[in-house]
């Protein structure tokens, strides 16, 4: 009843104080992911005698990361605005077959997405700029982190489903949680426990997880 009240003062609430209730929440979040991914950079920038190279490594990795996270936007931001239509008609029916095809897609992209950039790291990491001295680190680096694949897009594709049901700062603590998470492991894998670049993937996949399991939570 809680959710489904939420839901409903979408349709009633004035439109100022609504946008300003679901834009707030996601502004700090995003503000949160940046300030996480600075300081992400500095720890790998930091490993003793290779810092400079895994720095530029793992930079290369991210064109890769960009195109999983486009394809989470894709059901994101298509599947929750027609999931709100179907919530503002009281089809909660629908707006649950909505939801549970997006995230049957999700799931089938994840495994076609990690099997592509399995068999074609090498040769996009080279096409993107990696030379002799940095494709170690960014294959290191990728590997690791495309394991996290269906987190990802779980993530970043479920969490609008959230914020369609007027549930904006359960959507911002998906991303709090991961940061907070990945900022306190990254140290500890990356100079602790000696991993250097590995550990900074690991601690990624790790937050992701942690991430994806609110995300899951909060839509059960």
């Amino acid at each position: 009843m809680k959710h489904e009240t939420r839901a409903l003062d979408l349709g009633s609430a004035p439109i100022g104080s609504a946008m300003v209730r679901l834009a707030l929440p996601s502004v700090i979040a995003q503000t949160i992911n940046m300030l996480y991914n600075m300081v992400d950079r500095m720890y790998i920038g930091q490993i003793e005698g290779i810092g400079t190279y895994a720095l530029t490594g793992v930079g290369l990795t991210f064109p890769v990361i960009t195109l999983i996270s486009a394809f989470a936007s894709l059901l994101g931001a298509g599947g929750a605005p027609l999931a709100s239509i179907k919530l503002g008609e009281k089809d909660q029916d629908g707006a649950e077959k909505i939801l549970g095809v997006s995230t049957f897609v999700l799931l089938l992209l994840s495994a076609a997405l990690f099997v592509f950039f399995q068999l074609t790291m090498t040769p996009l990491l080279i096409a993107f700029g990696a030379s002799e001295n940095t494709l170690p680190y960014a294959r290191e680096y990728l590997n690791i982190y495309l394991y996290g694949t269906p987190f990802v897009l779980l993530v970043l594709g479920l969490n609008p489903f959230i914020t369609a049901q007027g549930r904006a700062k359960e959507a911002m603590i998906s991303v709090v949680i991961g940061a907070v998470i990945n900022i306190v492991l990254d140290p500890l894998f990356i100079f602790v426990m000696g991993m250097g670049v590995s550990g900074a993937a690991v601690a990624t996949v790790i937050s992701q997880a942690f991430s994806c399991l609110w995300v899951v939570f909060a839509l059960c």
